[in-house]
């Protein structure tokens, strides 16, 4: 298991890796990778020589991560590219993320005198006044002052945009670093895409999501078998064992499978072009790596992209919680030991979570004391892999649900501070719950912009900023354990 772990997260280090530096810096790559791999390759080593009951030393924490970071930070400064090398790149602040990551790369053509007349008479002085028009390699970026609502500026010149240039351009309005909103035009591939016969094939494979479901569904199985106690090299002798594997496996695909959904369908709702969920199944580990889709036209406004993103952990949260609370319910209360965990599904400390010790004094009553854990039953497993499903999409950072949802909610400036400031709690968080150190580090190389909707400038309305508020509670409430005041007052 630990080779198996390691393995999964080396690959997923070195993809982070080269997606966030490659462009910007000639330190090797696998130089890189190998800096922040060691920290997590001197714990599998404590691991493979004292095993897990003696836990390691915090100095084998917190020193090597220390000076991997800053040894990390050194190489990249070290290598870092200069200006002049990365002229041709987009700028890693504004016209980076102004750059719509669904619309392939297409050169700009270059405006003429007479177009660009077109082009400033779009923007009305009581709209929005422009200054200056800046010609980028992949975009043009009008700035100027804007002199009337977010919302009603974005319309008018949107309008007027498509009025003289058709489809050409996709209009993106996003607000600066310094505060002020601007406008970028990206060459629109997709109108390009549309016309061409090539592209008139379906977006969505069913036949492909439901392989991929029925290969989930075995690789999963088999993994429930183990949960249950069981061996899966008896299944030629005994079949039957299968039934058993099956209650982790319908679980577990059916949260994640409704979590997924819950994007799709939003998706759908606002006319998002996106694919069918995809499940992806691994013969090991839990089974599967989880389910995703892919949106391939742009988000509209903040509105949209906080719904889409809100809808997947909102609907997985819904499907987790009586699949947790029936799995619960079946499950055996034992006398907490030394090998008691938060990934210890024999022997699960209620109290690592506050929303987990909430549920378990809930399904259990009286039967769960300050001095038992819990055995899982396997429904109860999949039910807490929900939960910890729900709270790492829930992270605010970068392009996992929640930053998109705080991104939504304050704009992009203020959604990557918000992200910042979570990988850095999170770290120190590690610190008391070890189990989230991989989990830690591995936040703190996803990229903190995120990608814009069209109009990224209008916010939204108070009922999302509540439920938004609501969703970060969720995630607190899983992530936390639970204040010894709270356990005295539960008998817990």
């Amino acid at each position: 298991m630990t080779f198996w772990f390691l393995l999964l997260l080396g690959i997923a280090t070195y993809l982070m890796v080269q997606r966030s530096v490659a462009n910007i810096t000639r330190t090797p790559i696998w130089l890189l990778w190998l800096v922040l791999m060691t920290p997590a390759l001197l714990l599998s080593g404590w691991t493979l020589m004292y095993g897990v009951k003696q836990p390691p030393p915090p100095s084998l924490i917190i020193w090597p991560s220390i000076v991997c970071l800053l040894l990390y930070w050194l190489l990249f400064q070290w290598g870092r590219r200069s200006p002049k090398d990365t002229q041709t790149q987009p700028q890693p602040s504004e016209s980076q993320s102004a750059i719509n990551p669904t619309a392939e790369p297409v050169p700009v053509r270059p405006i003429e005198p007479t177009e660009e007349t077109q082009l400033r008479n779009c923007f009305p002085w009581s709209i929005y006044y422009i200054q200056n028009i800046e010609y980028r390699p992949q975009a043009i970026i009008c700035r100027g002052q804007l002199r009337t609502t977010p919302i009603q500026a974005y319309q008018q010149i949107r309008a007027n945009i498509e009025s003289q240039f058709g489809d050409r351009f996709l209009i993106i309005f996003q607000e600066g670093f310094n505060g002020k909103p601007f406008f970028v035009l990206v060459p629109n591939a997709q109108a390009v895409k549309e016309g061409n016969v090539k592209k008139s094939e379906k977006l969505t494979r069913p036949g492909l999501a439901l392989l991929l479901v029925l290969a989930t569904l075995v690789t999963t199985t088999l993994v429930g078998i183990r949960i249950a106690g069981l061996n899966p090299t008896t299944l030629t002798s005994d079949p039957k064992i299968l039934l058993q594997g099956l209650p982790y496996a319908l679980g577990l695909m059916t949260i994640l499978g409704i979590h997924e959904l819950g994007h799709y369908l939003t998706a759908r709702y606002y006319k998002i072009r996106s694919t069918l969920p995809y499940f992806i199944p691994i013969p090991f580990f839990l089974g599967t790596f989880g389910a995703f889709i892919q949106m391939r036209s742009p988000i509209p406004n903040r509105k949209a992209l906080f719904d889409v993103s809100i809808a997947g952990p909102i609907a997985g949260f819904i499907a987790t919680l009586p699949l947790i609370i029936w799995g619960l319910a079946h499950s055996d209360v034992v006398p907490l030991n030394e090998k008691m965990g938060l990934l210890n599904p024999d022997a699960l400390n209620p109290k690592y979570s506050i929303l987990l010790g909430l549920i378990s004094k809930l399904a259990l009553g009286s039967a769960l004391t300050p001095k038992s854990a819990i055995d899982l039953h396997p429904v109860a497993v999949a039910g807490f892999l929900g939960l910890i499903v729900t709270a790492l999409n829930l992270m605010p950072v970068g392009q996992l649900d929640g930053g998109h949802i705080v991104h939504a909610m304050f704009g992009q400036r203020t959604a990557m501070l918000i992200g910042q400031i979570s990988r850095l709690l999170l770290l120190l968080l590690s610190l008391v719950q070890p189990e989230f150190f991989v989990w830690a580090i591995i936040l703190l190389f996803i990229p903190l912009v995120d990608e814009p909707a069209l109009n990224d400038v209008t916010e939204l309305d108070n009922k999302r900023d509540i439920l938004g508020l609501l969703a970060m509670a969720v995630l607190v409430m899983i992530i936390l354990p639970m204040p010894q005041a709270i356990a005295n007052l539960l008998q817990l």
